[in-house]
């Protein structure tokens, strides 16, 4: 495991990594999750194994950190991100992000363009104020005191068991603001940002997510958009083989 200080206050944003080629690949998981779970089996795979692989647990995630004093605002998951890069020795690097970790990785391709050379967005949160049946609007429909005071366990109820898996690991608070900050997005918006940046970009839409919105003008603008086959929300977990591919850009 390694570690690298993101606030004034000493904590530490935390991964782990398995060695390899360069580029590396830097795995960055949705709200409420933890990198190695949802990524960790498919970097084994034969089309991705060889390549250095970091899986990141962002603040308030897994085995990060959590300080109570932090806004868990995308760009503030992406400034933390880049710390763990940069005390990594990483630069040029393609992000695999899934949800709000594909949005933490455009933010951070458009903060720190240093660091990403490609982007595999997997259904990741493009647009602020998403529609209430997405997970950060349930999580963010509560006051910060009511989601500790109750609404964190109904939460956790409700969700199923992968994903209340992982977001046992997370802190509640963080979890919270981090709903917050996904639903307001950054500025400029998460969309306008993947739409100008001049690195290779891929969205993966599970099928059974249905038609992503706005797909015609990605690609127009250069986003490669693949509609994965038999895959919800989770693609890497739905199906792992046409993930692989895809991050591998074989499929």
């Amino acid at each position: 495991m390694r570690q690298a200080v993101f606030d004034s206050a000493g904590s530490s944003v935390r991964w782990t990594e398995t060695p390899g080629a360069e580029p590396a690949r830097v795995y960055v998981h949705g709200l409420g999750a933890a990198s190695a779970v949802y990524h960790a089996h498919v970097a084994a795979r034969p089309e991705l194994v060889g390549r250095r692989s970091l899986f990141v647990d962002l603040p308030g995630h897994g085995i990060s950190d959590r300080p109570e004093d932090f806004g868990y605002t995308l760009e503030e998951h992406a400034d933390a991100l880049a710390a763990a890069l940069d005390a990594a020795g990483v630069s040029g690097a393609e992000l695999v992000g899934h949800s709000m970790g594909g949005s933490v990785a455009v933010v951070l391709a458009h903060r720190r363009p240093d660091l990403v050379s490609r982007l595999v967005l997997t259904e990741a949160n493009l647009d602020a104020f998403p529609p209430p049946s997405a997970g950060s609007s349930g999580i963010a429909s509560w006051t910060e005191e009511e989601f500790l005071d109750g609404g964190y366990a109904r939460v956790l109820d409700r969700v199923g068991p992968v994903w209340a898996a992982t977001m046992r690991l997370a802190d509640p608070r963080a979890l919270h603001r981090s709903a917050v900050g996904l639903r307001r997005g950054s500025a400029p918006v998460m969309r306008e940002i993947l739409t100008g940046l001049p690195v290779e970009r891929v969205y993966l839409q599970g099928d059974r997510s249905g038609a992503l919105d706005g797909a015609h003008a990605l690609e127009k603008a250069g986003v490669r958009v693949v509609t994965v086959p038999d895959a919800g929300h989770n693609i890497m977990f739905d199906n792992p083989a046409a993930f692989a591919k895809a991050v591998a850009g074989t499929g």
